[in-house]
């Protein structure tokens, strides 16, 4: 089975994006995609990464934790393999990574992802 190698993010949902930015950047979060009017930011967390979505309140969205793989595509079929129904098939994203999503048990979003390398 392909390997884990690291958490990569945890996303929170927010309903208004622009109260969220301001906090994080007073707290000096470095922001790399997004910003107040965006749909979805992401600031720099050391190594790993502080995303925040755009979600309506009560509509029952905390966030997702996100996890780097060392093969997206493999690590995606080895879970349909085991019957395991992920939400897509991978697919690259704008921020420049590979990534699937799926549902465990108890309703959490977890995403399988990989750095898409610049050419």
């Amino acid at each position: 089975m392909p390997e884990v190698t690291a958490l990569s993010a945890v996303t929170l949902a927010t309903a208004n994006m622009s109260a969220a930015t301001a906090f994080y950047e007073t707290l000096g979060f470095e922001k790399i995609y997004g910003g107040p009017q965006a749909g979805f930011t992401s600031y720099r967390a050391g190594e790993s990464y502080l995303n925040l979505i755009a979600a309506e309140t009560g509509a029952g969205f905390w966030g997702r934790a996100i996890f780097y793989v060392d093969d997206v595509d493999a690590f995606h079929a080895s879970a349909v393999s085991a019957g395991l129904k992920p939400e897509f098939e991978p697919r690259d994203a704008p921020w420049r990574e590979r990534y699937f999503h799926i549902v465990d048990p108890d309703g959490h979003e977890i995403s399988f992802a990989k750095p898409i390398e610049r050419s």
